[in-house]
């Protein structure tokens, strides 16, 4: 087998290997085969990309959906074709609407995999070779070096120095330090878990950081840590939506009385006045009239154009009912690691000659004097191209205007590394300045072992320990730093031969994404509790908490309590408690499932595969998009494109604009259709003449579908929209005083209509004439209709101030038509119209217009207050 490049290295320009790695032969390419085809490829089970025939077939699978298209066949049937036609239309742009965006969806999420599977360094028959990570089975050895993604579970038999990243599966952003197994314990005796120091065991996703191992494999595809997730995943269904249950309700019920009303009409028609020519065309025109084809539309058109308003703010809808009941949430449940935080380390104090500094980034200097040389002598103990986070971020101290100082040394040649080992957690670099004869050591490690590497006598040490815990508690990672110097020609083996000097001590924090605290500040205002789960330390995430304005930052609840807790004392806990820290992935589904046992309607964010099962089961799962994981993003509703945390205060107002403007829809379809239907029965029941045929119905129809789809859907949000509470846990688009209002609109309406019929027969006017007058109070009224119901909380005055280009499309489209069929010839037969005097005619559109009056005058007096 060649040579391994890093295994027991000390010096900084050569590389050794020892002597029994080179031993190592692993698997032949046969048993490497056998058991590739036996246990298969080392890969998760995803959910397969969806086509544009998959998308439609989904959509006409919707029993929304399939009213309308049944909707359509009715009236086609009935010969009804302008009708049909226009059903027929609407399905069209339904289903365009509906592929465009999934398919958006679908390209974006498959831009952020990875599309090639991560490459493995495997021996096989002595020799070193590159695979596909998919190809790896279990027993293959894997050299794994800094920056290697681990592709499965594995032991360690060999190892140096190496320190992984588990936060994808622990959600702590520190490294953990790995070491190799010992040689006399069996494999069964070996077990481990994702988190903790000196194990073992390597999982599947992880990244080695730091150092260099020799793994073998023991574990691969859905046997992985990484895949019990999976399995974990597959496991939990999401529910159907409230509104989604309660549109289907209405629809059935509507559905019903509409042709049940229809037999009647015929019925009642045929039998009373033996005319069922008649009694069918006054069927149809009342099953035209009433039957609830707009709902669906309104439903599929508003969450369909509400995902594409979404995606413009870097939200990928893959759940599209979860936009309206993300306005709804009453808990978001916040993965700490990568979603409040940044997921990366940065120097946050110093503490040097016994004073306590902080690291100020955007300051004029953001090393103060005093910590000048512990910021020195830490940058110079790092590797030059590290992976370790800490590391990463002296080096960017040191990229900053700390830089442009003489306490960096570019032109320093590094001598040799003492590496970092269990026996002692520190590690040293030794160099050479061209000028100078003697060597400069920089050491930094954990403060115990600095002071180790000092020789501090007890009371120095005991001292030391409070500034350490000072740090720690506030949620800081600390290192000590030290140095020495040394003057003969040979260097020593060990550390501890250098007489080291000790400098302070460096405080190290994941930091807080700059947004977030405005972010929860939102939500707190608009009525939604914050609940931070993370597997990070309690101290740490109480820190995070004060730091973003979390309540209760001082309850917390770590994994260890909650295992020992019964699910009942989990809900009392959970209506108060806001940090649950320590936790494991199972206890993260555990504490959703939890709140959603109070009546909560739950958000749950996150970005690694800890956090899958949890997106899954939550009411809206919220996924990162840049930072998480495939497997988190698959799980999620919603995918944050660009990770910032704001964004889901925007997809808040965003909900529950879209669920105010559907319930503003359906309170217009239910007041708009009274007069409707109503003048469909009273000529019936009263042996009066007709008013309104099927070809007036489709002319209103041409108002009321696109007023309710395009119009409502494009109003900007009420005023209070983030100010108020979210709406309570199964409370229907329709409350008892919202349904009233809406009916009573339409009574109200409709007896203004019956005021004009009855009298213009009354003062004699011909059938056509009545038909005229009455026809056109009801579009006028339904133009009202459409701008009172703009804003349930402001006039019409002021809701005027509120662009909204589709509206004055509809308004001024509808008035041109209703002129043109009072007034051209040939509409005027086609409508059977007849002319009337001018002053009439404005009589009847007053009367439209005053229909609504009453509701405005009820919008002022309750000034504004929600209905």
């Amino acid at each position: 087998m060649g040579e391994i490049p890093g295994f027991g290295a000390t010096n900084a320009n050569a590389m050794t290997t020892p002597a029994d790695i080179e031993t190592v032969t692993g698997l032949t390419e046969d048993e490497a085969a056998k058991r590739l085809a036996t246990l298969g490829y080392n890969e998760l089970p995803s959910s397969k990309s969806r086509g544009t025939s998959r998308i439609i077939l989904e959509v006409i699978q919707e029993p929304m959906f399939i009213l309308l298209v049944a909707s359509g066949l009715v009236y086609f049937v009935l010969g009804d074709l302008a009708e049909a036609a226009m059903l027929s239309g609407f399905v069209v742009l339904i289903i365009a609407i509906t592929v465009y965006q999934e398919g958006k969806t679908e390209r974006a999420l498959l831009a952020l995999k990875n599309l090639s599977s991560p490459r493995a360094l495997v021996i096989r028959g002595g020799e070193q070779r590159r695979i596909p990570g998919r190809e790896v089975v279990n027993g293959d050895m894997l050299i794994l070096s800094e920056g290697d993604r681990v592709p499965a579970d594995g032991i360690l038999r060999f190892a140096n120095n190496i320190t992984v990243d588990e936060s994808l599966l622990t959600g702590e952003s520190v490294p953990v330090r790995k070491v190799a197994a010992d040689t006399g314990t069996p494999d069964t005796d070996i077990e481990g878990h994702p988190g903790g120091d000196d194990q073992p065991v390597v999982y599947s996703g992880t990244l080695v950081v730091q150092g260099q191992g020799l793994l073998e494999v023991r574990s691969t595809g859905t046997r992985t840590e990484m895949g019990k997730i999976g399995i974990v995943l597959e496991s939990v269904e999401r529910d159907a939506t409230p509104l989604k249950r309660e549109i289907s309700r209405i629809v059935r019920v509507i559905a019903v009385a509409a042709l049940s009303l229809c037999a009647v009409i015929v019925l009642f028609y045929g039998f009373i006045r033996a005319d069922w020519i008649n009694g069918l065309l006054a069927g149809i025109t009342l099953a035209m009239a009433i039957l609830p084809e707009e709902f669906p539309v309104v439903l599929t058109v508003f969450l369909a154009l509400g995902a594409w308003r979404i995606s413009r703010k870097n939200v990928l809808t893959r759940q599209v009912p979860a936009i309206e009941t993300l306005g709804s949430a009453t808990v978001l449940a916040v993965d700490k690691t990568g979603t409040l935080t940044k997921n990366v380390m940065a120097v946050q104090a110093f503490f040097s000659r016994g004073t306590h500094c902080t690291h100020d980034p955007a300051g004029t200097n953001s090393v103060p004097d005093v910590c000048h040389e512990v910021a020195e002598y830490a940058i110079l103990a790092c590797k030059k191209d590290p992976f370790d986070p800490m590391e990463k971020a002296l080096l960017q101290l040191g990229a900053g205007d700390f830089g442009k100082t003489e306490h960096i040394h570019t032109n320093w040649e590094l001598v040799q590394e003492y590496p970092l080992s269990p026996a002692l957690l520190a590690m040293s670099n030794v160099w050479r300045s061209p000028n100078g004869s003697e060597y400069v050591i920089a050491a930094k490690g954990a403060p115990e072992a600095i002071t180790d590497l000092c020789h501090l006598a007890p009371p120095e040490v005991q001292a030391l320990a409070g500034h350490i815990d000072a740090m720690a508690a506030e949620g800081l990672r600390v290192l000590g730093v030290a140095r020495a110097s040394f003057s003969l020609s040979d260097l020593p083996v060990g550390q501890h031969a250098f007489t080291f000097e000790f400098l302070g001590l460096v405080g190290f924090a994941d930091p807080v994404r700059p947004s977030v605290a405005d972010a929860v500040g939102d939500c707190y205002a608009a009525g939604m509790r914050v609940i931070m789960i993370t597997g990070d330390y309690p101290l740490t995430a109480t820190h995070i908490a004060r730091q973003i304005g979390l309540a209760n930052p001082d309850m917390c609840i770590t994994g260890a309590e909650l295992a020992g807790m019964s699910e009942e004392a989990l809900r009392q806990q959970i209506r108060t408690v806001t940090i649950f820290a320590r936790v494991i992935p199972e206890q993260k589904l555990r504490i959703v499932n939890a709140a959603k046992a109070t009546g909560a309607v739950v958000a749950m964010t996150g970005d690694g595969v800890n956090d899958a099962p949890a997106l899954k089961a939550a009411d809206i799962g919220i996924a990162m998009g840049g930072r998480g994981t495939d497997v988190a993003r698959e799980a999620a509703s919603l995918v944050l494109v660009d990770d910032n945390f704001t964004s889901i205060v925007a997809a808040v107002r965003l909900g529950r604009r879209i669920f105010d403007n559907i319930k503003k829809a359906f309170a217009y379809i239910i007041s708009v259709h009274a007069p409707i239907a109503g003048m469909s029965l009273f000529p019936v029941f009263f042996d009066l003449p007709l008013v309104l045929l099927p070809v007036h119905i489709v002319f209103l129809e041409l108002i009321i579908d696109p007023a309710c789809s395009i119009v409502f859907e494009s109003e900007e949000e009420e005023p209070d929209v983030m100010t108020r509470p979210p709406r309570k846990a199964g409370e229907g688009l329709f409350t008892r005083q919202t349904l009233v209002l809406s009916l009573v609109q339409g009574v109200v309406v409709l007896a203004f209509v019956l005021v004009v019929y009855t009298g213009a027969l009354a003062r004699g006017f011909s059938e056509p004439e009545v038909r005229t007058l009455t026809f056109t109070t009801i579009v006028v009224a339904n133009l009202s209709l459409i701008l009172t119901n703009r804003s349930w909380s402001g006039t019409i005055l002021s809701s005027l101030r509120s662009p909204n280009r589709a509206l004055w499309w509809v308004v001024t489209g509808t008035i041109a038509c209703l002129l043109l069929v009072l007034f051209v010839p040939a509409l005027q037969a086609l409508f059977l119209f007849g002319a009337v005097p001018m002053p009439a005619l404005i009589l009847s559109a007053v009367a439209g217009i005053a229909g609504i009056a009453w509701f405005e005058v009820y919008k002022a007096v309750t000034n504004g207050r929600r209905c």
